[in-house]
């Protein structure tokens, strides 16, 4: 059997991701940030039975030595671990290319020298801006609204590149919007729930018109492991949406909804992109996905994003899981 290493192991979609390929009986090395704490991150919130079967390796993705010695004695890479938050990058953008760019050169070098099988490079639907079509294909132009886009779009390039100039088996996975339990408070749909769940009823959001196409965990880590399986995506660029659109006014009120309660939603500025830095529309084409790696979402349309959502707000209503949050504060 061929080991795993998943880079980012301790974040929201990678402790997921990390979590189903260790009940699907692979053997995973999860590279998790390293911190004074020994905190794995949300792998600590796994159960026993998952934990015990991890190879943990602390490190930092930006540390060249570290990456490779990571990825000795593995086959195929998962690579995840990333700056994501998109208001953090208004704030310091160096470490968007320090941890996004050169952290991903870090892992398509080594996966280069060690000659590893595959990896699978995590991009985001950002890197496309506001939609000029939709759906969006994989063959939309790439616009850098934000640091954090422009450090995703050298990031890929950076991957895509290796592929091209050494034949380095990388594919590039393009995720919509995911969410569901574990994600941080600085999305959308957990500030919205937490908010909520907290006893208030005047919901403080950034911008209301701009849509997203909304991708619950579980679908997007489907994609991740038919992409690591599936031997006719080397060199491409694939997306993994739920094929659906909807405003974020529209699913603040959805979820007020589900929780039973009446909500009324005010502007918080802080919360508000640069004007020209909002992407307004975000709506995936998933053929590619369906047609190379026989993926499509179970969460899809307005129906599975009621059940994902359903899912996600039961597991953030848990006392145990909410305690990890702070909901007094704007989280960056």
């Amino acid at each position: 059997m061929s080991k795993i290493l998943v880079t980012g192991a301790d974040g929201f979609i990678g402790s997921h991701l990390t979590e189903a390929l260790v009940r699907s009986g692979h053997d995973v090395r999860a590279f998790v940030l390293y911190n004074s704490f020994n905190s794995w991150g949300w792998l600590d919130h796994c159960p026993v039975g998952i934990r015990r079967e991890l190879d943990v390796f602390a490190g930092d993705i930006r540390d060249t030595n570290g990456v490779r010695a990571a990825m000795k004695g593995c086959d195929r890479v998962l690579h995840l671990a990333a700056l994501v938050a998109i208001p953090y990058s208004y704030h310091s953008p160096a470490t968007y290319v320090d941890t996004n760019v050169r952290g991903t050169l870090n892992v398509v070098q080594a996966a280069q020298e060690l000659e590893v099988e595959k990896v699978v490079h995590t991009s985001t639907s950002e890197v496309y801006g506001s939609a000029q079509f939709v759906p969006i294909t994989e063959s939309h132009p790439i616009v850098g609204q934000s640091p954090y886009a422009a450090s995703k779009i050298g990031a890929d390039q950076i991957a895509l590149s290796f592929h091209a100039s050494f034949g380095t088996p990388i594919t590039v996975l393009r995720p919509f919007n995911t969410y569901g339990p574990r994600q941080s408070a600085r999305a959308v749909i957990p500030a919205i729930v937490i908010q909520i769940t907290n006893g208030c009823r005047a919901v403080r959001l950034g911008s209301l018109h701009p849509t997203r196409d909304f991708t619950y965990v579980s679908d997007t880590v489907a994609g991740f492991i038919a992409a690591l399986e599936s031997p006719d995506c080397v060199g491409e660029v694939i997306n993994i949406g739920s094929g659906f659109e909807i405003s974020v006014g529209a699913t603040a009120l959805l979820v007020a909804e589900i929780m039973g309660v009446d909500i009324d939603i005010h502007a918080d500025e802080q919360r508000v992109r640069p004007q020209k830095s909002e992407v307004a529309r975000l709506f995936a084409s998933n053929t590619k996905a369906k047609e190379l790696l026989g993926w499509q979402p179970r969460y899809g349309d307005i129906g599975g994003f009621r059940r994902g959502l359903v899912e996600t707000i039961a597991w953030f209503n848990e006392p145990g899981n909410l305690v990890s949050y702070k909901p007094d504060r704007y989280n960056l």
